[in-house]
């Protein structure tokens, strides 16, 4: 997995590449940790190039929500693929987190 980071007028943009999965979704969650986020910022988490999800990869983006409510920010996924879209719908996550096309 690569993890791209640009900043957009609104917050920072995390891009995930390849598999978000056990092996290296803490990856993830230690970067979250990195990034100082203002209340009224909106964390972007492009998965425009994400191939696999499994739970763990669920439990990081879950992870990245709270991050993001704790700096008093808003989280969005863009461009999820259809594989974790399914996911998101099947446990009801795409009711707590706002997507983006």
């Amino acid at each position: 997995m690569d993890i791209g980071r640009r900043n957009n007028i609104t917050g920072p943009v995390l891009e995930i590449i390849g598999e978000l999965d056990y092996s290296n979704a803490t990856r993830l969650r230690e970067l979250l940790l990195t990034l100082t986020l203002r209340p009224g910022q909106r964390l972007f988490l492009d998965l425009a190039g994400l191939t696999f999800c499994d739970a763990s990869g669920i439990t990081a983006l879950i992870a990245a929500r709270g991050h993001a409510h704790a700096a008093q920010a808003d989280i969005a996924l863009a461009a999820v693929p259809a594989h974790t879209l399914r996911i998101l719908r099947l446990v009801g996550l795409d009711q707590i987190f706002a997507l983006d096309p």
